[in-house]
């Protein structure tokens, strides 16, 4: 299954997970293209919208490689691949207090556009565009338990099976719409998966702390 789009994605995932509606779940996107996602998704079952903030851990000799994630506590998940790299101790810590401190910053610009949530004893969904190897949701979980959730959901609308392996343990619960015995880039599963940029991001997240002027349909 191909995606139109982040919306398309999002209509599709808000319907598999219409069973949380009425339940006033907690909705947490993984910024900034997921927003778009948990945006409508958190529309749709009446709950609230925040983010759940992680960073990739990039590989010293190929920066575009993630070979792990890490969230805002500093805890880090490292891949299967990246244990077996030999990644020096020294890089590995520059690299974790780098992350944490774009974390920070990120953490301090969202907080001025959306106040603090209840998360204790709530259903709590993780939604992103996909899951790759998987170490993004990872992170993101782990952060979401912390809030101490009734129910911990990762939600997203495609996923490659073996990462989606190494994220069941992580959730109570997982949805996902399409799986893909092969490794792939997440973008290849939508026809438009354009860049969002941080005006968009941060617009998305304010509107979240509006009321609602009714109980509306699933937004397109």
């Amino acid at each position: 299954m191909i995606f139109d789009n982040r919306r398309d994605a999002a209509n599709r995932l808000a319907s598999v997970l219409h069973a949380y509606r009425g339940e006033r779940p907690l909705v947490l996107a993984i910024p900034r293209g997921a927003l778009i996602l948990g945006s409508i998704v958190a529309t749709h079952l009446h709950g609230d919208l925040d983010v759940v903030l992680v960073r990739k851990l990039r590989a010293p000799w190929q920066p575009e490689l993630a070979i792990g994630a890490i969230d805002e506590s500093g805890w880090c998940y490292l891949s299967r691949d990246a244990v077996h790299m030999a990644i020096p101790s020294r890089y590995l810590e520059a690299e974790q207090q780098e992350q944490l401190a774009v974390l920070a910053a990120r953490r301090m610009h969202y907080a001025r556009f959306r106040p603090p949530v209840v998360r204790e004893n709530r259903i709590t969904i993780v939604v992103d565009d996909g899951i790759a190897t998987g170490a993004t949701m990872i992170a993101a979980l782990h952060a979401a338990r912390m809030g101490r959730p009734r129910l911990l959901v990762c939600a997203v609308p495609v996923a490659c099976a073996r990462g989606l392996d190494e994220v069941r343990p992580y959730a109570d619960e997982v949805v996902c719409i399409e799986q893909s015995d092969e490794a792939f880039s997440v973008g290849a599963f939508y026809r438009s998966f354009a860049q969002v940029d941080d005006d968009e991001a941060v617009a998305i997240l304010a509107a979240a702390c509006r009321p609602r002027a009714g109980e509306g349909t699933v937004p397109r």
